[in-house]
Formats: structure tokens, C-alpha cells, sequence
């Protein structure tokens, strides 16, 4: 094989490698950052359930004072009932005293909903607490191994970095030259192999001559479709197998059918 081939072979692998290495070591941190958001919306949602919590206990609170403050007024009202001096007066303060307890009644209720929402709360809170430190080392021991990965992704990153260069210095200026204008214009992929007569880049046929040459793999040769440099690993052709050269029109079609 063509030693400038072989080197570029072997550089473009190293540049596929690199690529595949640098995505990677780009898109890690977001990933980092995707688990330390998911563990503080954990650690806040767990805040929000026990503020809900100490809010409901605050408002039972105040419930219960205002119920102490209305039976405060009934206890005043039932010792007034025994100075009031007319039939109408007593039953004026009788109604007073039974919409007092109809209040009374009324912050029952409520004080009772917010005992069923505080015990709701109260399991999540403890469902909460019971698996907030696995949470922690789940998302420390993911986050550590992301690190070590990348750091792993960095160093083999650098040792490619360094291996490109020395290919670089091995390969001739015009094919050097070639490489990189193909690989800038076509994804990063400037070499492609050649098997049964088509180039796998773009699938298009290759001139029976130049399939020849390239099976031979003894000179550095672009498609002519999409540029990119051919090799080919299908064992080389002995002299009496080679496709003959085609030097008239019609002949070359008929080689092709």
C-alpha cells in the first residue's frame, strides 16, 4: 500500500476518534448540570412540603384562637342571659349564643380539612426525608462517574491530538492538502473505501480503470463523484486479472452493463 494511504487511513480514524471524544466531552457537563437541577428541584420541592406543612399548622393554630375567642363570647353571653329583663331580649341573646356556635361549628370543619391536608402532607414530607440522602448519593456517585469519564475522554483525546501530528508530518503536502479540504467540506470524512466497484461515501460506481488502480492501492486517488480519498481492502488484482483500460466510448459502456 501507498505510504501516503496508509497514513491517511490511520488520520482519518485518529480525526473520527477525536470528534467522537470532543462531542462527547462537550455534551457531559450538560449532563452533570441535568442531575444537580434534578437534585435541587428535589431539595425544593421537599422545602415547599414543609412549609405547606408549617403553614397548615399555623393556620389550625389560628383557627383554635378564634374558637377560644368565640367561646369566650358564648361564656359571656350565657352569663348575661340571666339579666336580661324581656322575653325578646332572651331570645335575642339565645340567637346570639346559637350563631356563635354555628361559627364555632364552621372552624371545625375547617380546622378538620386541614388536619386531612397536614397528614397528607406530613407522608410526603417523610417519604421525602426517607430516601433524600440515596437521592444525594445516587446523583454525588452519577455525577462522579461523569466526571471520571470525561477526564478518562480528555486524556485519550490528547494522546490522539498528539498521534494526529505525527501523521500529519508523514503525509505529503498535496495530499495532506486534499485531506483537509475534503474533510472540512464533507463532515469530517475524507477517506472511503472502495468494495465491489463503488465508493460506500456516495454509492456511485467507479470507472473500471479507476477501480483497477485504486484496487491496487498503489497511488492516492479521489472519487470523482464526492471527492473523498479511495482505498480499497479487497485482495489486489494479479496482472492478468485486471479490468482492461478502456480507450473507446462504447467500450467503456458495455463494461459497465
Amino acid at each position: 500500500m501507498h505510504p501516503d494511504l496508509k497514513t491517511v487511513i490511520d488520520l482519518q480514524h485518529v480525526d473520527l476518534r477525536i470528534a467522537e471524544l470532543t462531542a462527547q466531552i462537550e455534551t457531559l457537563p450538560a449532563q452533570i448540570r441535568i442531575l444537580e437541577d434534578h437534585l435541587k428541584d428535589y431539595l425544593q420541592a421537599h422545602e415547599d412540603r414543609k412549609l405547606r406543612l408549617a403553614a397548615n399548622q399555623k393556620e389550625r393554630r389560628e383557627l383554635e384562637g378564634e374558637i377560644q375567642l368565640i367561646q369566650g363570647k358564648i361564656s359571656k353571653h350565657k352569663g348575661q342571659l340571666y339579666e336580661v329583663k324581656t322575653n325578646d331580649q332572651y331570645k335575642a341573646m339565645l340567637k346570639e349564643i346559637e350563631g356563635e356556635e354555628g361559627n364555632i361549628r364552621k372552624i371545625e370543619d375547617k380546622i378538620l380539612e386541614k388536619m386531612v391536608e397536614a397528614e397528607e402532607i406530613q407522608k410526603m414530607v417523610t417519604q421525602a426525608m426517607a430516601s433524600l440522602e440515596g437521592e444525594k448519593a445516587r446523583v454525588a456517585a452519577e455525577t462522579k462517574r461523569l466526571n471520571s469519564m470525561r477526564e478518562a475522554d480528555v486524556k485519550e483525546r490528547d494522546g490522539l491530538m498528539a498521534q494526529r501530528k505525527e501523521l500529519v508530518k508523514a503525509l505529503s503536502a498535496d495530499v495532506l492538502e486534499t485531506y483537509e479540504r475534503v474533510r472540512r467540506g464533507r463532515r469530517g470524512v475524507a477517506v472511503a473505501e472502495v468494495r465491489d466497484g463503488f465508493c460506500t461515501a456516495c454509492n456511485v460506481r467507479l470507472r473500471p480503470q479507476i477501480y483497477n488502480d485504486i484496487r491496487m492501492n498503489e497511488t492516492v486517488l479521489t472519487c470523482e463523484s464526492c471527492s473523498r480519498i479511495m482505498y480499497c481492502v479487497e485482495a489486489p488484482l494479479e496482472v492478468n486479472e485486471q479490468i482492461p483500460k478502456v480507450e473507446d466510448e462504447n467500450d467503456r459502456e458495455s463494461i459497465r452493463e
